[in-house]
């Protein structure tokens, strides 16, 4: 029997994707033969670190050959590698249209690990423009955080 993950914003198979691995709000655990789910709610989403790690070590406890999502990162990506879990990614729309379109076989293999979430940096710069301008910029800082403040 193969077993499936999606990746999902709720917890039944008309639910939108959640496009991220680590941070998703379910995973739907199904036989894609059958329909039949199981949705789990991911501990890891709110983690401080390492929730790309703590969600392919859950994911690989339920025992899955696969899982759809929209992108995984480059924690996540050799955690799942090494369990033998395939990972497709770029999947969008519900999970029923992705369980569909693996079903039919058109779903691209993941070759190597996406990109770190960036995050959003709150910046007070404090330039002195020609004007004499007080810098109040939202600064979007392109550090490598963790899409948080």
């Amino acid at each position: 029997m193969t077993k499936i993950c999606v990746t999902s914003q709720g917890n039944d198979l008309s639910a939108p994707i959640d496009p991220r691995f680590g941070r998703c709000a379910y995973f739907i655990i199904a036989d894609p033969e059958t329909m039949q789910f199981e949705a789990i709610s991911n501990s890891a989403m709110n983690a401080s670190g390492g929730a790309g790690i703590q969600a392919a070590q859950t994911v690989a406890s339920m025992g899955v050959n696969a899982v759809l999502t929209g992108n995984v990162g480059p924690n996540a990506y050799p955690a799942l590698q090494n369990a033998g879990i395939e990972i497709m990614t770029g999947v969008s729309g519900t999970v029923k249209d992705a369980i569909e379109s693996f079903k039919q076989g058109s779903l691209t293999k993941l070759a190597t690990a996406g990109p770190t979430q960036k995050g959003y940096g709150v910046g007070m710069g404090g330039g002195m423009g020609r004007g004499g301008g007080r810098g109040r910029g939202g600064g979007r800082g392109g550090g490598r955080g963790r899409g948080r403040w």
